[in-house]
């Protein structure tokens, strides 16, 4: 038996330790927050309640986390040649004609996006074959977009081409940078003032900023307002996630960590059909960040995290909420029982008044362990998941139906996911899931370049493995940390994510050095990961521990 399995009940205590203490007497010493939720229904209308009002709230996530695939595109785009008619024989030329003596022509024939001629260059309407010794000039008066597929992108509002492609680039970045420190603010503050008052702060915050950058009058304002929209934005699946984790009972921790995985797909999904039929940046910003207004007015029916109260010494508020859910569950023989007296044996903790912070995650040996092997796992996990998502070419499709292929793979991988983390357990899922992926990667570096059809499919399929051990994480990593820090725990963890995802881009720019350099390191990525997670604790069908404490002594 290896130190993480749960062994046999009559002879471990409840976190899997042989210490001659029998499962229920260490159950009824100390751990009776699964006990009340059993007798109140841990999985009834009320938890249903939490769950679709979160789904509502975390709609709008995966639409801003892709929304640089739209706002940010880039239209074919050539100089403009206005400045090249001097009223003579320019002006009576059709436009192809003037297309041809004002800008050369690429290899694949299209039209340079940066580069004109100096003057009009007539005669190559006679023979255009030999361009090569003719001078050009940078683009002089700006740049002509075509406005087929979009009516309006950033890139054609402020120029963002040619020399100033970087700062197009840089709204991605600039968005998941301010997504990083809110997760780490996001989780420290929800753990200090509770989920309910921090989870309608990320929705109003995150509301205004979004709304306000789709008005920017400027890139730097643009720029500014995106930063402050990731941040207060990542509050909502920091806290939404853990919120609903902490209210079920452990047989349906693993439905509501696949729900709030899906939610994630069906955004996705959704957010393509949204851009295909809003198609001006601004107005596409403002429709995917409306669906907020509907999770400001459901939030007066969110609960606040009985778990938390608790452990904080708010007994009589964790009452009111448990004797509201025992109501709500039809479960209001079991109210009587529902004393403060019986709620302050929970946990049982000398400090139950202190604030807890990022410090605590690395003050005690299991608990630097802990916080050390998750926050590998994530980043190994989002730089594999984005490096994969922003590498898949050779379908041959539109943007749209790009986005809603990519969105659909996720699906069966997630649904499988449901199934196994009660089969084969939580460890063994994550660490199965980033193998495979890891192995899919492998293969594309052997498949001959040719065979797009192949490393596409295999391509789509490491993308499956890749969402799988995303969902499995996340309900993986706010079972394995204790109430006090648990959203310490899932804001660092979603920094280290983010982190991930802010290196995966400058991954796939390694292809310079070696065309397959970027396959190799995602490949390295996904196996460490699995290597990583192996050595994590099973928490299949276990007690969500509730203080350091019993991390140290019963982990």
């Amino acid at each position: 038996m290896d130190q993480f399995s749960l062994g046999d009940p009559s002879t471990t205590d409840s976190w899997g330790h042989h210490n001659g203490k029998t499962f229920s007497t260490y159950w009824e010493a100390t751990m009776k927050f699964e006990n009340v939720l059993a007798d109140i229904n841990g999985f009834g209308r009320f938890q249903i309640m939490i769950i679709v009002i979160s789904f509502i709230g975390r709609f709008t996530l995966p639409c801003h986390f892709m929304l640089n695939n739209f706002v940010a595109a880039v239209p074919s785009h050539h100089c403009d040649i206005s400045s090249m008619d001097d009223g003579g024989l320019f002006g009576n030329l059709s436009h192809e004609e003037r297309l041809i003596v004002s800008i050369p022509v690429q290899r694949d024939g299209t039209p340079s996006s940066c580069q004109m001629f100096a003057g009009p260059q007539y005669h190559l309407l006679l023979n255009s074959s030999n361009i090569s010794e003719l001078p050009t000039v940078p683009c002089q008066t700006g740049w002509v977009y075509d406005n087929t597929t979009f009516k309006s992108t950033l890139t054609s509002e402020w120029d963002l081409v040619c020399d100033r492609r970087g700062k197009n680039k840089a709204t991605a970045t600039i968005f998941f940078i301010g997504v990083m420190f809110g997760a780490m603010t996001f989780g420290s503050l929800s753990d200090r003032f509770g989920r309910r008052i921090m989870l309608l702060v990320s929705y109003v915050s995150g509301m205004l900023f979004a709304v306000v950058s789709a008005f920017s009058t400027t890139y730097v304002m643009f720029a500014v307002l995106r930063f402050f929209t990731g941040f207060c934005i990542t509050g909502i699946v920091i806290v939404s996630s853990v919120l609903s984790v902490e209210w079920v009972d452990i047989e349906h921790r693993k439905l509501v960590g696949v729900i709030d995985s899906l939610s994630w797909t069906f955004g996705n999904t959704v957010f393509a059909l949204i851009a295909y039929f809003v198609n001006d940046w601004r107005w596409l910003i403002v429709s995917v960040t409306s669906p907020l207004i509907l999770a400001i007015i459901t939030w007066r029916w969110m609960p606040e995290s009985a778990r938390w109260l608790i452990a904080n010494g708010k007994l009589e508020q964790a009452q009111m909420y448990l004797k509201k859910c025992a109501k709500m569950n039809q479960a209001e023989k079991s109210v009587d029982k529902l004393k403060t007296e019986v709620l302050s044996t929970i946990v049982v903790t000398e400090k139950r008044d202190r604030a807890y912070s990022y410090l605590d995650l690395m003050r005690t040996p299991k608990m630097r362990k802990l916080a050390l092997c998750t926050g590998t796992v994530w980043f190994c996990v989002a730089t594999t998941f984005y490096g994969i998502s922003f590498n898949i070419t050779g379908f041959g499709l539109n943007i749209y139906l790009t986005q809603f292929t990519y969105a659909l793979i996720e699906l069966p991988a997630k649904v499988s996911v449901y199934f196994l983390l009660d089969k084969i357990g939580r460890r063994s899922t994550e660490v199965g899931a980033l193998l495979l992926a890891a192995i899919s990667l492998g293969i594309n570096i052997v498949v001959p370049k040719d065979m797009s059809v192949v490393r596409t499919v295999v391509a789509v399929i490491g993308k499956g493995f890749s969402s799988a051990s995303f969902g499995t994480i996340v309900l993986y990593s706010s079972e394995l940390y204790p109430t006090v820090v648990r959203q310490n725990g899932m804001g660092y963890n979603s920094f280290m994510a983010r982190l991930g995802v802010a290196v995966a881009p400058m991954i796939l720019l390694l292809d310079e050095v070696w065309k397959d350099l970027p396959q190799v390191v995602l490949c390295s990525a996904a196996v460490l990961g699995g290597l990583v997670a192996r050595t994590l604790a099973e928490t299949r069908k276990r007690c969500l521990p509730e203080t350091i404490e019993d991390v140290e002594e019963h982990w």
